[in-house]
């Protein structure tokens, strides 16, 4: 038997012996088309290729692509496992031309891999063509010499295909194997067309027009080929088998469900086997890929996925999570081929399995309230919206899970009541919100969160993507456009840029279109929705218009080492000062991060390099940053660590760095919202730079990584070696010799001040003003000395008081900055007739000062103009 494994690789081997680049499936997130909330075919990551705004170093590609169709306008959810052929994860073979061959080459190849390298039976295969496609029509009689009655002409458009409403198209040719009379069903165009004994089974795309606006048509330079053949549906043929979920791959896993739920393989459980078999693709494939179960967007789609699992898992008698143990069995068979399943097995099934717990206690909880409320209903009846609003509102059983627990009675759901009860809530919240600071731009950003819901975010597995502009804001207000030269916000449905919260800055960048570009100088989130703030440097901004959505690389990766790092340095903080240690705000930029924590003290130099060398030591591990997503108490329960001043939800993402340790998280666990290095090498080194006070109890770390940890380094270093050559010594004994310096310096400083306290005294030197003297029979010295220190003064005036016995002394002290302080003391037996206070301020109006102050015997001031000392003390014997 062919497995699936060699099918897939006997396709991608077959074109590279013909030329064709084998080409790695991209990602389910698709990064160059806003419109697709996941891949769904293998032409979206060539789409720039096949419309000229991105070049290949090849012209033929084949590729096994990874899809997903379950949200959005390609959704086949609900009828998964009910049919024998739909799945939420499928893969897509397809070979592609980018103007290299056309039609014939194309009919050529595919044929041969038909009937000659798979040796299928020619008499079972049919083709159709569009009813206008002459060329395909005959090429198809020349190659595989198929009859006129095999050669089916379609008129309608599943045999024309768009890209969009502009842009290439081109008609099709789809094949069709027949399964056998045995099975009910026609040929494409007859009225048995819907049976299943023919099944297509490649899809040939003819790219060779151009779709102009107004409907004209033209011829493209370089016609292309675009090929799409579904993995599992060319298995089951190969294979012998009708259904799909009769192939190897299939058979494996749902025999893995029948295991672990107790119930028996293709029993009275089939369909719900097959559910949990195919589902359990999808849930794995999207998580390995950094997608993980939420309330929005992509996350919930997922979570719609594993839930309809879960729900098929209880069906078939299982009151415990056994999902996750399934995961091994799809690695096994699809590890392979798609290695990041093995590389996420771990973290997969981990976040299954945490899902699985929360669901099975939001499930039985509202299966018996759903049983309660649906107890006079039977068959053919409906649930009424409201009702089924709050089971969801109140209960959290979601919408989708209602349906199908009623689906098995034959009850339906009124949607629309659902829908209504769901717009009543939110115009109920919306009136009783009231904003903050600016209230008419938060009104702006509450009414496009209730009109828009909230941005995707795609920024946590890539920094370039695509995305359609919702909405404009200038000045608080919606506009249509923004003009070149405009600044203003801009709203996307899906962006990699971060909105700043939790620390973390927003991120700056580009977005570029056909005549656009426009500079991202911040981005903002409000209410969920994401605004970007723009410059608009070329052309015209406005709604609708796709663009490429470049995020700033080199300032992201600095912002990611930092956040990170922050984590590090949080949890060695507690290792080294305490449990006490809690933070209490942090800035998170891209040349530093700064970090608030609880402590009542200074952090010494030895508790700083302790903390240092712990987060360094965690960083050398290069281990893996792992994120999941849990619930708040449960997260909490695991010993992640919350964030001040962080709002959380229901559910909060858990990050987790270095080498597990008894929880079997990681050394450092958080609850945390930012971007983060892929492994704690990343963040290079960690440097702190500063320690200091921010208010009671309360302190603050500053510090570097990466780069910025290096090149300050490298500046210190630096600094160290100029200093031992200016002081002629060695670097290691640079320290030992300033400390020499410092000491013959302050012996150099004592034995001034000691000479200069001489010549205020009376002693040699030099020396300005008036030497004891006689004035109006009071004994009086005058003196202004260089380089006498203020807080000498009043020391030197009493010593000079005791010298002289009786009478009035004044000193001026001559300092180096061209200013001067001075001092007066009057002995006690003449203060009854001279007071100090008063003679300082007649000496310090001289020098340019506002008064003094101090008491009748000793009084102090000061002024601006030392070179006004002799006035200074001509004023004060003036005074007496």
């Amino acid at each position: 038997m062919t497995s699936v494994n060699d099918i897939r690789s006997s396709f991608v081997d077959y074109f590279a012996r013909a030329g064709h680049e084998p080409v790695p499936s991209s990602s389910l997130v698709p990064r160059n088309d806003p419109t697709l909330m996941f891949t769904n075919a293998g032409m979206v990551q060539f789409k720039n290729v096949f419309t000229g705004l991105e070049k290949r170093p090849y012209s033929t590609a084949a590729t096994s692509q990874k899809c997903v169709r379950a949200g959005g306008k390609h959704n086949d959810l609900d009828n998964v496992g009910f049919t024998a052929r739909h799945h939420t994860f499928f893969e897509m073979l397809g070979n592609f031309s980018f103007g290299d061959y056309f039609k014939e080459r194309a009919i050529e190849l595919a044929w041969g891999l038909l009937t000659k390298e798979w040796g299928l039976e020619k008499d079972r295969l049919s083709v159709t063509v569009y009813h206008t496609d002459d060329d395909a029509r005959a090429l198809w009689k020349k190659i595989a010499g198929l009859p006129d009655d095999r050669i089916i002409s379609i008129a309608t458009n599943d045999n024309f295909w768009q890209m969009g409403d502009t842009g290439p198209c081109g008609p099709s040719s789809e094949i069709f194997y027949d399964h056998g009379d045995h099975i009910w069903g026609g040929p494409p165009g007859s009225a048995e067309e819907d049976g299943d004994r023919f099944i297509e089974i490649w899809n040939l795309v003819f790219m060779q027009f151009d779709q102009q606006a107004g409907g004209a048509r033209t011829n493209l330079p370089r016609p292309s080929i675009d090929t799409g053949m579904g993995l599992e549906r060319v298995a089951a043929v190969l294979q012998g088998v009708h259904d799909n979920y009769d192939i190897d791959l299939f058979k494996a896993l749902i025999s893995a469900a029948a295991q672990y739920t107790g119930s028996e393989v293709n029993g009275d459980g089939k369909t719900s086997q097959r559910v949990i078999a195919d589902h359990l693709r999808s849930m794995s494939f999207l998580i390995a890929e950094g997608v993980l179960p939420s309330n929005e967007g992509r996350g919930y789609v997922l979570r719609r996925i594993m839930r309809r699992a879960m729900r098929h898992a209880t069906l078939l008698g299982a009151n415990e999570p056994v999902i996750h143990k399934m995961v091994p069995t799809l690695v096994r068979e699809m590890g392979q081929a798609y290695p990041e399943l093995a590389r996420g097995e771990a973290m997969i099934a981990e976040t299954v399995r945490l899902e699985e717990g929360r669901f099975l206690k939001t499930l039985g909880r509202g299966l018996q309230i759903l049983a309660d409320e649906t107890s006079s209903l039977g068959e053919g009846d409906t649930l009424a919206g409201g009702t089924a609003f709050k089971l969801y509102d109140t209960y959290g059983f979601p919408l989708d899970l209602t349906q199908d627990a009623l689906r098995t009675r034959g009850i339906a759901v009124d949607q629309q009541g659902f829908n209504d009860a769901m717009a009543r809530q939110k115009a109920e919240a919306r009136k009783s919100w009231s904003g903050s600071g600016e209230a008419s731009t938060d009104q702006v950003w509450f009414g496009l969160s209730d009109s828009l819901g909230p941005t995707e975010f795609l920024g946590y597995e890539t920094e370039e993507a695509e995305g359609e502009v919702t909405a404009l804001v200038k000045d608080g207000v919606l506009v249509d456009a923004l003009e070149n030269g405009d600044e203003g916000f801009v709203v996307l449905n899906q962006t990699p840029f971060y909105g700043e919260s939790g620390g973390q800055v927003g991120d700056r960048g580009r977005f570029t279109g056909e005549g656009i570009a426009a500079d991202v100088l911040d981005t903002q989130k409000h209410h969920g929705v994401f605004a970007h703030k723009v410059k608009v440097a070329v052309g015209r901004l406005t709604n609708g218009q796709a663009l490429a959505l470049h995020v700033d690389h080199e300032r992201r990766g600095a912002i990611r080492s930092n956040h990170s790092a922050t984590h590090l340095l949080h949890e060695a903080l507690r290792m080294v000062l305490g449990d006490h240690v809690a933070q209490k705000g942090s800035m998170v930029s891209p040349d530093r991060l700064r970090f608030d924590f609880v402590h009542t003290k200074a952090v010494t130099e030895q508790e700083m390099a302790e903390v240092e060398d712990i987060a360094n030591a965690i960083v050398l591990q290069n281990a893996p940053v792992e994120t999941r997503l849990m619930g708040v108490e449960e997260a909490k329960d695991s010993g992640a660590r919350a964030l001040f001043g962080e709002k959380y939800g229901d559910e909060v993402r858990v990050v987790s760095m270095g080498e597990p340790t008894g929880n079997g998280l990681g050394w450092s666990v958080e609850l945390c919202g930012g971007t983060h290095v892929r492994r704690t090498g990343d963040i290079g080194s960690i440097s702190i730079v500063a320690e200091s006070a921010v208010g009671a109890g309360v302190r603050r770390i500053e510090a570097l990584t990466g780069n910025a940890a290096r090149h300050r380094g490298n500046t210190n270093v630096a600094i160290v070696n100029t200093a031992a050559a200016l002081l002629r010594s060695g670097g290691h004994d640079v320290l030992d010799r300033i400390a020499s310096l410092q000491e013959q310096l302050k012996k150099a400083e004592r034995a001034l001040t000691e000479a200069r306290q001489k010549i205020a005294m009376g002693g040699s030197g030099t020396e300005s003003g008036d030497d004891k003297a006689m004035v109006n029979g009071v004994a009086f010295v005058g003196r202004a000395v260089d380089g006498l220190q203020p807080r000498d003064l009043r020391g030197l005036v009493d010593q000079t008081k005791t010298q002289i016995g009786s009478g009035i002394v004044a000193i001026i002290g001559l300092t180096d900055d061209g200013k001067a302080g001075l001092a007066v003391g009057v002995t006690k037996d003449l203060t009854e007739k001279y007071s100090a206070v008063d003679l300082v301020r007649a000496g310090s109006t001289a020098l340019g000062g506002q008064g003094g102050g101090g008491r009748p015997d000793m009084a102090q001031a000061g002024g601006p103009d030392a070179s006004k000392a002799d006035e200074a003390l001509a004023a004060i014997r003036a005074m007496l």
